[in-house]
């Protein structure tokens, strides 16, 4: 692991998620629901620069700012307390976010700013943490926090926090486009239960077998066949603008579209780069997204970069 000169910024690159598949089974005695998930990393990232400090402040720019909170309601503010307290130090550190992943978005930005800031904070302060500890202090921040230190593409279970490796052969292109409004995870969760509940949901997915095999194989049209998501239906639910669209970007040539985790995202999966290109310009041009965005996948995990 590198080590930071106490005296600089130590910045870390950390990607966003989607979910290929999403499987949400009942509620567990904790409050959890049990997961079984094939997260993806892609190249969306945010950026988290740590530096000397007398105290512990954050600050945050780019996409989201005004909505995000810069105190103890922050994962990221948390990550740092925790490692202060692993490495046996004040958290004298300045946090700065610069954000691109979307905000209450379904694709882990607040999640990957935690796992950066442990990663950043571990340089920092010269703490030599290794990574399966590291990920060990993310379980505890919340169930998405461990997937970004790894990125890649992953098989979660539990709550999404016990992964493993998933070989994805090849790269696979996509289209993100951006709502105009966040839907937080519990809300999602909440009227998926509901939804169930009155038997307007189906129930979970099974195993995602195909898609691993997909994977391995890099065949594109094959995985696009077997994106799934059981929060979709709570998404359109509480959100029926996202069918538009999910419609839309496959009617402009997308081999797929779904909502990615929670929602309001929605990622669409493409044949080529220049297929992505013309799906995101001509959702841009629809108007039913405030945006898109272009990414590949698998992406590397959170990385410094002193």
């Amino acid at each position: 692991m590198p080590v930071a000169d106490l005296s600089s910024a130590v910045r870390v690159r950390v990607p966003a998620k989607i979910n290929l598949h999403l499987g949400v089974g009942a509620v567990r005695p904790d409050g959890f629901h049990d997961l079984t998930t094939v997260f993806h990393a892609v190249t969306l990232y945010d950026e988290v620069t740590v530096r000397p400090a007398a105290r512990l402040q954050l600050r945050v720019r780019g996409e989201g700012a005004g909505d995000i909170p810069t105190n103890a309601d922050n994962l990221a503010w948390r990550a740092a307390v925790l490692m202060a307290e692993h490495a046996g130090v004040p958290a004298h550190v300045s946090v700065e976010l610069d954000k691109a992943i979307p905000v209450a978005g379904g694709m882990a930005g607040g999640s990957a700013d935690a796992a950066a800031t442990l990663l950043a904070c571990s340089l920092l302060w010269r703490t030599a943490t290794p990574k399966t500890e590291l990920a060990e202090l993310a379980s505890e921040l919340g169930s998405d926090v461990t997937f970004p230190l790894y990125g890649g593409t992953a098989l979660g279970t539990g709550r999404g926090e016990q992964l493993s490796p998933v070989l994805a052969t090849g790269e696979f292109h996509w289209v993100i486009a951006l709502a105009d409004f966040g839907i937080s995870a519990g809300e999602a969760y909440r009227e998926l239960d509901r939804l169930r509940a009155a038997g307007l949901a189906p129930e979970p997915l099974g195993a995602p077998d195909q898609l691993l095999d997909a994977l391995r194989a890099g065949d594109t049209a094959l995985v696009a066949g077997c994106l799934a998501n059981d929060l979709q239906a709570a998404a359109l639910s509480l959100r029926p603008s996202l069918a538009d669209v999910l419609d839309e970007g496959v009617r402009r040539g997308a081999l797929a579209g779904i909502v990615s985790g929670s929602g309001p995202t929605c990622v669409f999966l493409c044949a080529s780069s220049a297929a992505a290109d013309d799906v995101a310009d001509g959702l841009a041009a629809s108007g039913v997204c405030r945006g898109t965005r272009v990414a590949v996948g698998p992406a590397h995990g959170a990385r410094a970069s002193m």
